[in-house]
């Protein structure tokens, strides 16, 4: 076990997906002795592998709103831009399902997303504020003069080729974005980060998290709990100033 988890390691794979690896083999080897095609399970009573946790890359509140800014403009792939985004660094939601979404999922006056289209299957609903609302509604009014207009996705690209924005045209745009706001090693997936770490920041509950980022499980939530526990310790000892003599 140990072999393996450190080869997956060193072939790229992320610590996290080692440790889903670890888990899924465990159970299956589990199984297999429960259902006598094995004689014994043999990682009964083993510890699993130590792997350490990754430190959750997130952006910073100045970096989004340089973000932000980089998608001034009057055009139609300016305001998508900035619909998009404020979207995903509101809500949350996965780059797969924004892409998934169709005009009659935004809800404007309730000020809530449908993802119909969740990971496993599993919808959800989700707020948004007044100020995400009208930057949504910005685009809306001029997507109403695009040739494809009468199409049901909600996300159209400049040129009208295709019939909707692509995860690769989402990701150049944004990528746009961010170097024009000098941010390096921006990836679409640092959005979804941000959120979970800023959702918890401000107050908000782990299971409120869970539901709103259509996680099935708690290790996920766990992993930016621990991240933002780290955070308010360093706050809190900063404060304490005992360097202060």
């Amino acid at each position: 076990m140990q072999r393996w988890t450190t080869h997956l390691l060193s072939v790229g794979a992320e610590p996290a997906t080692a440790r889903i690896r670890q888990q899924a083999v465990r159970r299956f080897a589990a199984w297999l002795a429960d259902e006598k095609v094995i004689e014994r399970d043999p990682f009964l009573g083993l510890k699993s592998p130590k792997i350490d946790i990754k430190v959750v890359e997130r952006l910073t509140d100045d970096e989004l709103r340089l973000m932000l800014k980089a998608c001034a403009g009057t055009h139609l792939h300016d305001r998508r831009d900035e619909a998009c985004l404020r979207l995903l660094m509101e809500t949350g939601m996965r780059a797969g399902e924004l892409l998934a979404l169709s005009v009659r999922d935004i809800d404007l006056v309730e000020g809530v997303v449908t993802i119909r289209k969740g990971k496993g299957g599993k919808g959800r609903y989700v707020p948004f504020e007044a100020h995400t609302g009208a930057v949504v509604d910005r685009y809306l009014r001029i997507r109403r003069h695009h040739p494809l207009s009468h199409t049901s996705s909600l996300w159209l690209t400049e040129t009208g080729s295709g019939d909707h924005l692509s995860y690769q045209g989402l990701r150049t745009s944004l990528l746009a974005r961010a170097t024009a706001a000098g941010i390096e090693g921006f990836h679409l997936h640092r959005l979804r980060h941000t959120f979970a770490s800023r959702y918890l920041s401000h107050g908000g509950s782990e299971g409120s998290l869970m539901q709103m980022a259509g996680w099935r499980t708690r290790q996920m939530v766990d992993r930016y709990s621990q991240d933002t526990a780290a955070e308010r310790a360093l706050t809190e000892t900063r404060h304490l100033q005992l360097g202060d003599l």
